[in-house]
Formats: C-alpha cells, sequence, structure tokens
C-alpha cells in the first residue's frame, strides 16, 4: 500500500471539499444567518488541513487498482464526516451519528434524511445539504482528478468511483475525460435551474432542486418534498431526474454526432422500456376505478386517470433513478403499484449516469447470461458469447458483474438482519435496506415519503451509511478497503 500517496490524495479531497463548501458561506452572508460563522470555520479548518496533508508530494506516484479502491472508499467516509461538522456546529443536527448520516446520504445521492422539520433549517445549511447531491453526483475524486497530473493509473480511482460494470476513458486521458463529464454534468445542471427558474420556481428553491435533480439525490428544502410547486415544475423535474439517469457517454457521442452509436445503445432503450412500462402499470394501479373493477388491495389511489398518470411518471422516475423526491405519499397506494416501486428501485439508472442501483446494464447482462446457460444446455457444442450493443462482453466483465451480485445479496441479507434487532417491522426494514444500498432515500412504511431515519437507533443508522456508501461506490472498494490485507505495505 503507497501510504503517501493515500495521505496526499486524501488531503486533496479534504481540501477541495472546504473550498466547495465556501460557497455556503457565501450563501449564508447573502441571508445574514448565524450559521454561517460555524460554516466557515469548518470550511477554513477543512481547507487548512487539506493544504498540509497534501504539501508532501509523494516520490511514486503510480496508484495500483488495490490503491485507487481504497483511496476511493477512504475518501468518501473523510468527505461524509467532515462534511457532516457545520450540521453539528450550527446545531442544525447536534448527534454526531445523525449528522454523519446526513451527509454520507447527501454525498451518496441517498436523500435518506433524519430531519424532521426542514422550516427549522438555516438556508446556508439546506444549500450545503443539497449541494452534497451535486457534488457526489459525477463523483468528488473525478473532480480532484481534473487538477491532479495526468497520470494512466488514476483510472483506477475513475473505475473505482464511477458507477457500472465497466468505466471507459471517453478521450485519451484521464483529466480531459474528468473535464469532459464535468462539463456536461455543469451545463445540464444549469439548463435544468433555469427551466424552473422560468416555471416560477423561486431562484435559491430552484438551484438546491437542481442539485438534488442532477445528482439524483432528493433532499428537498420544503416538508413535503417537490408537491407544493406547480405542475410545471414537477414535469420539469420529471425530465431533469431521466436525463441525469442516462450514461453520460451518450451526451458525449451527442456532442461528437455519432446518433447512429446512440440507437445501438441496448441499455438505454431497456431503460425508457421499463420505465414507461413501470409508470403505465403505477398509474392503473392508483387510478381508483382500475383498483376496484381489478380488486386490488392495500390503499387508495387518484379519482382522474391523469393525476394518476402524472404522478406514476414522477415517481417512477424519481425512485428508477433513485433521486427520491416526492409528490404524494406513495405508502397509501395499493400493493401492486408500490410492489413496482419496491422493483424498480433495485433495477436503477444506466451504469455512468448519476443514478444508483443495480443498473439496467446488469440486469441486461444477467438475463442474457440466463439465456446463454439455456442455449448451451440445449447444444452442449455450441460456441456462444454474450454480446451488449452488438460488442461482445468479456469474461472479466462478465465475472466482475457476477461478482457484484453476489457480494450486493451478502451485504444485503447482512444489513437487514443487524437492522431487523432495531424492533421495526419486516417492510420498513426490508425497504430501509433497499433504499439506502440502491442510494434511493424513501422506502415504505416508516421510512416512507412522509416519514424519516430518525427513529432508527445509533447501530442501525451506522449499517445504513456503510450501506449507502458502499451502494454509491458499487461495494467493492469499500468491501476492498475493510480487508486486513488490504493495508500491507507489499
Amino acid at each position: 500500500m503507497n501510504y503517501k500517496i493515500l495521505v496526499h490524495i486524501t488531503g486533496k479531497i479534504i481540501m477541495f471539499e472546504g473550498l466547495l463548501m465556501m460557497l455556503s458561506v457565501l450563501v449564508g452572508l447573502i441571508y445574514r444567518e448565524k450559521a454561517t460563522v460555524s460554516v466557515l470555520i469548518v470550511a477554513l479548518a477543512a481547507i487548512a488541513l487539506g493544504f498540509l496533508l497534501q504539501l508532501k508530494k509523494p516520490m511514486k506516484k503510480s496508484i495500483r487498482a488495490k490503491e485507487g479502491f481504497v483511496i476511493t472508499g477512504l475518501s468518501w467516509l473523510v468527505m461524509s464526516i467532515v462534511g457532516a461538522v457545520p450540521f453539528i456546529l450550527s446545531g442544525a443536527i447536534p448527534d454526531f451519528t445523525d449528522a454523519v448520516f446526513e451527509t454520507a446520504s447527501g454525498f451518496t445521492t441517498t436523500g435518506a434524511s433524519i430531519i424532521t422539520d426542514l422550516s427549522v433549517i438555516p438556508r446556508c445549511i439546506l444549500f450545503w445539504r443539497s449541494f452534497t447531491h451535486w457534488i457526489g453526483g459525477m463523483g468528488i475524486l473525478t473532480f480532484v482528478l481534473i487538477f491532479i497530473p495526468s497520470n494512466a493509473d488514476e483510472m483506477n480511482i475513475m473505475r473505482a468511483e464511477a458507477p457500472g460494470p465497466s468505466v471507459e476513458k471517453m478521450v485519451p486521458k484521464v483529466r480531459e475525460t474528468a473535464l469532459t463529464l464535468y462539463a456536461i454534468y455543469t451545463a445540464m445542471t444549469v439548463a435544468l435551474m433555469i427551466a424552473l427558474a422560468i416555471a416560477g420556481m423561486p431562484i435559491f428553491d430552484s438551484i438546491c432542486i437542481s442539485f438534488g435533480t442532477a445528482g439524483t439525490g432528493g433532499f428537498g428544502i420544503k416538508g413535503d418534498s417537490i408537491a407544493s410547486y406547480s405542475t410545471l415544475c414537477q414535469n420539469i423535474i420529471t425530465v431533469g431526474m431521466l436525463l441525469f439517469g442516462v450514461n453520460f457517454s451518450v451526451y458525449y457521442l451527442a456532442i461528437m454526432k455519432k446518433f447512429k452509436d446512440i440507437l445501438h445503445s441496448e441499455e438505454v432503450l431497456w431503460y425508457f422500456i421499463i420505465y414507461i412500462t413501470a409508470s403505465l402499470i403505477v398509474a392503473l394501479g392508483s387510478f381508483t376505478k382500475f383498483i376496484s373493477f381489478a380488486g386490488l388491495t392495500g390503499g387508495s389511489g387518484y379519482d382522474s386517470f391523469g393525476d394518476a398518470l402524472q404522478s406514476a411518471f414522477f415517481q417512477v422516475s424519481s425512485i428508477m433513478t433513485t433521486t427520491g423526491f416526492a409528490t404524494c405519499d406513495f405508502n397509501k397506494w395499493p400493493d401492486l403499484p408500490k410492489a413496482v416501486m419496491v422493483s424498480v428501485m433495485f433495477i436503477g439508472a444506466c451504469a455512468g449516469s448519476t443514478g444508483g442501483g443495480m443498473k439496467v446494464s446488469r440486469l441486461i447482462l444477467y438475463v442474457k447470461q440466463i439465456f446463454r446457460e439455456f442455449q448451451n444446455y440445449i447444444h452442449p457444442n455450441s460456441v456462444s458469447s454474450v454480446k451488449l450493443d452488438g460488442k461482445v462482453v468479456n469474461n472479466n466483465t462478465i465475472r466482475t458483474t457476477n461478482v457484484y451480485l453476489m457480494a450486493y445479496m451478502m451485504v444485503f441479507l447482512l444489513s437487514f438482519i443487524i437492522v431487523l434487532f432495531d424492533g421495526f417491522d419486516m417492510v420498513t426494514t426490508f425497504t430501509g435496506v433497499a433504499a439506502t444500498m440502491n442510494n434511493i432515500g424513501p422506502g415504505l412504511s416508516v421510512v416512507g415519503p412522509a416519514g424519516s431515519f430518525a427513529g432508527f437507533n445509533h447501530l442501525s443508522k451506522w449499517v445504513f451509511i456503510f450501506d449507502m456508501i458502499a451502494g454509491r461506490l458499487e461495494l467493492i472498494p469499500v468491501l476492498i478497503m475493510f480487508a486486513p490485507r488490504t493495508w500491507r505495505k507489499k
């Protein structure tokens, strides 16, 4: 383990976090809030500490795959702890565990919250809370790579942080790839802010909501999330969530005018097919006349099919992209639409997007592997391969995809068992773990859109914190970080 490069990059992360925190200081100064002092103290301390840690440059700058994973996992944990301090000092969230939970939820773009009354939170803290979504959406390490001298091994960091079964460089140099990603990400975020402001949303709200939409995070700044905004604003957010759930390489291809390559993307095609299908089922399942006709149980719905359709398209977009915004309490829906919502929780968005979940590309690979095995049973002498977008998927990608599924199942089961001891019902516990591991935010029952995670004990919250970070980094970096052999010098 190259400890010097680990300390050096961690220092850069802390310093950048402090610099980014200064934007919240600016917001506090505009609104003349006392909490501004707390944020300023933390920001300056983070900048100073980070500067000191990264001051001594390591002689050996190479970053192996193992070190890339550890740097990524450790940096996200450190970011969550440092980012929690403004909540504590300002008094918004005085408890350390709760503050780390809220911050980890922000950076991992989960959107699960322990805050029960947002109206008492200062605007500079609300801004920082929402801004953590935007920072974590594309990845803080990806951002830092822009400022680190280019090195081929740094692709190991980007692969460890970026979501999906595989990550390739868009352009020859890692730094240029990171810069391209952030340029697209920033442009789309600004466009969303402008669209919401034109639609009548207050400027501060449009900025914070855009951060949450772009990062597919879901922290609202009102107690009812998005419900009190106009239908036009809700529809704009629906489209925004969907677009940020698409693989960002598609937007790069669009810029390069490679439209044929976009049309060949199986993942994007199935992403929209799943979304539209799930939305229509949810709309029918939450329509009063259909509920009565089909004899659905478990809740009530909408008298107008138009309302049911609009709500369904928003909520499925929110949950499938793992954003977590809400315009209604879907806890009150019948069991059928709730079951669909839980299903899309696990599917998630596209690889290479800001969304979480298992990713549509993995689902496609799992289905194709099943069909390949069927074919091999029927025709034992045949030679077949798994293809995605017309290209053969190499065995290493297949192997890592399968390993991810096994690791996911084991971590999910262990987390579920531990949280069960907290005494909540099975639905709350199951969807709570699902909501945090898949970086969604709301689940069902106690942790539904109208609820929160405040009632869980500290052990359960730390399990959720682990699940949020592990889910955002797709498990392997965090699991490697906790392996004792990882920390040996050789």
